[in-house]
């Protein structure tokens, strides 16, 4: 058996060898039947029969290298795997994670227990059922959602993606899995906004471009509101040139509806992700929005660079998708009515539109922007030789 000889010689050897010979017939069972392709059921019986014999038998050292060297095998009954999750000691996480096969059984088992360390170990296999599935999201635990938000093997729909997403809500570590994640609409990650980095803040914005959103509270408010583009933009144009942020602060209080530490982070936040949703929910254009985010923004790199993506965002994301990301903020809104498919990105795909020519209005739209981009710092830089002269 496995290149040994039958059970009968090892059950001798382990009766008449001593530990020292256990120990040596443990570890090398194990690794012999770790190597093996496919075992018979037969050979699968008899190692079974031997393991439980040896692994009682043996040594601790023994039976802690045995079972790190039996958790690499693939074909290991629920017994064998007793076995390996039994003497393995701290190495545990190590092997729910790696192991290239568990028995569904023997997870559900081991989810009973409602170990958090455990659980979120098994929430980063890659070869989960539905029903261990089931078992993980119903677990109260961040250490467990925080592994199932990085674990890409589980694809974020229906009932999994409503409890990432509230997860996400009050956890930020989710948050920032969930935003490194190609799969995850990023727009349920409003709510969250302030928990995530610049680039994610982005993110989020962007996943609202061409985009159709539930109407919410605030887009009446917003209506009613007698301050003008021009004069709000004009507003905090002079408040961030002059570095007066807190009078900033109360005037978005005001305008809102927004309580003053959410309107505060608004004001103090050099990335300009979080103004231009503002800017942009009161219809603010590119040009005059640019004027107010060069005041505000600070950017170690070129900044031509970050506000021509704010520009084109000036252009792809409509004003009542910005209300709606306010209302998140609000937490007027329910967030998972994006998921209904009348609220899905909308993406422009035609077929005779050839590459080239997609390329080319790409760029012409790259160089539009770009000149833009330039009127606002030009309007800037006179206005401001106005006031040195």
């Amino acid at each position: 058996m496995l290149g040994f000889q039958p059970y009968e010689t090892f059950q001798l050897l382990v009766e008449s060898g001593g530990v020292d010979r256990t120990n040596t017939l443990l570890i090398a069972s194990c690794d012999s039947y770790a190597r093996r392709t496919r075992p018979t059921s037969a050979e699968r019986e008899q190692f079974e029969a031997l393991a439980l014999r040896l692994f009682p038998a043996a040594a601790p050292a023994a039976r802690f290298k045995a079972a790190a060297t039996l958790g690499r095998s693939a074909y290991l009954t629920e017994t064998l795997e007793k076995l390996v999750i039994d003497n393995i000691g701290d190495d545990l996480a190590g092997y729910l994670i790696g192991s290239p096969a568990i028995s569904e059984a023997t997870l559900l088992r081991l989810l009973g227990e409602t170990n958090a360390d455990t659980a979120s170990a098994i929430a980063r296999r890659g070869d989960l059922s539905n029903i261990v599935l089931a078992k993980l999201f119903q677990m109260n635990s961040r250490k467990v959602y925080r592994a199932l938000a990085t674990n890409t093997a589980i694809v974020p729909r229906g009932a999994y993606l409503s409890a990432l997403a509230r997860s996400a809500q009050m956890d930020h570590q989710v948050a920032w899995s969930l935003a490194a994640r190609d799969d995850f609409d990023c727009a349920l990650l409003a709510p969250a906004f302030f928990d995530l980095g610049e680039g994610d803040r982005i993110k989020v914005i962007k996943a609202f471009a061409e985009r159709k959103t539930p109407a919410t509270p605030i887009q009446k408010t917003i209506e009613q509101l007698s301050v003008a583009t021009g004069e709000l933009t004009r507003a905090l144009m002079k408040l961030f040139s002059e570095n007066r942020r807190p009078e900033v602060t109360r005037l978005l209080t005001q305008i809102t509806g927004l309580d003053e530490v959410r309107c505060g982070q608004i004001a103090h936040d050099v990335s300009g992700a979080a103004l231009f949703v503002v800017l942009r929910a009161f219809g603010c254009t590119s040009y005059e929005g640019l004027k107010v985010l060069i005041h505000a923004t600070s950017h170690d790199e070129d900044r031509s660079l970050v506000l021509t993506e704010f520009a084109q965002l000036f252009d792809s994301v409509e004003t009542d998708a910005m209300a709606f990301l306010m209302s998140a903020w609000r937490g007027e809104v329910n967030l998972l009515d994006l998921a209904k498919p009348e609220y899905q990105p909308f993406t422009h795909k035609s077929r005779r539109t050839p590459a080239a020519n997609a390329a080319a209005v790409s760029g012409e739209r790259q160089q539009e922007r770009s000149a833009i981009v330039g009127q606002a710092m030009d309007a800037l830089a006179r206005i401001g030789a106005r006031r040195a002269g």
